[in-house]
């Protein structure tokens, strides 16, 4: 089954984001300023990147949405850091209304649209585990009677860890949180065009069953200060230095090396 990702990387979409602005050039100073944007490729380079090359299952795309007007030292510094990731697929979009956007990148990138597929959603600051795609198909051979007697049908993993990355490294906090939208999928029936992206990932219960996986920690949610969310801007949570075993743990299931983390974060 053909499992595809979408991950907008400071697309200046219309609409779709928390954090709001009235015209689309303040929109573009926002995303495109020099500060975050070097915020977003230092999380994006050693938090997001390195689990997906390490999936267990290659066998899957990840379609990276960027607006058309990126400045060219970002296309250029993204361009070359996901050199040699045959999933990924860069796209070029002019600043269009979000939903409809996402929608038609996604179904454009569907082999046959009579087939079913799998669809993620991945935010350019987190990581799932490194058995991601492995583990959605097994949750589409796992759920298949569900999956044939509905168009869609969401696939959450609602264990992982919220963490925050710098200088000093990691610290983190292990939790569980339902359909957060890391971790997190839908099936969608062969002849059906919904996507992902047509859903808030908070409310996708309203509309279609959900499995849910609390078995293990599956994703690593960033908190930074570009957060779109508020809360997670401001989270409260208490987050601790890794102990030596979630050190072992980060590497082994997100890929993510602590030193490495020290090393590009302390390089501002």
């Amino acid at each position: 089954m053909q499992v595809i990702g979408l991950c907008r990387f400071s697309y200046p979409a219309l609409g779709g984001f928390q954090v709001e602005h009235d015209t689309i050039e303040e929109r573009r100073a926002y995303l495109y300023s020099p500060i975050r944007l070097e915020e977003r490729f230092r999380l994006f380079e050693t938090t997001t990147l390195p689990c997906l090359k390490e999936q267990t299952d290659e066998d899957f795309q990840l379609l990276i949405v960027i607006g058309d007007c990126l400045p060219k030292p970002a296309f250029d510094r993204l361009h070359d850091v996901t050199a040699g990731m045959k999933q990924v697929r860069i796209i070029a979009r002019s600043p269009m209304r979000h939903r409809p956007v996402m929608k038609e990148v996604l179904n454009a990138a569907r082999d046959n649209l009579d087939a079913p597929c799998i669809q993620f959603r991945h935010d350019d600051d987190d990581a799932v585990s490194v058995d991601f795609i492995e583990r959605l198909r097994i949750a589409a051979d796992e759920g298949k009677t569900l999956m044939r007697n509905n168009r869609t049908v969401a696939i959450d993993y609602n264990q992982g860890f919220l963490a925050r990355f710098g200088p000093d490294g990691i610290r983190a906090s292990q939790v569980f949180r339902s359909l957060l939208g890391i971790g997190f999928a839908m099936y969608v029936r062969g002849g059906c065009e919904q996507t992902i992206m047509n859903f808030a990932h908070h409310r996708i219960g309203n509309f279609m069953p959900v499995i849910s996986y609390p078995d293990a920690p599956m994703w690593v949610r960033s908190l930074n200060q570009f957060n779109d969310s508020y809360h997670a801007r401001n989270s409260k949570a208490e987050l601790l230095p890794l102990t030596p075993e979630q050190e072992g743990e980060f590497i082994a299931r997100f890929a993510i090396d602590q030193d490495a983390v020290r090393r590009v974060h302390s390089a501002v």
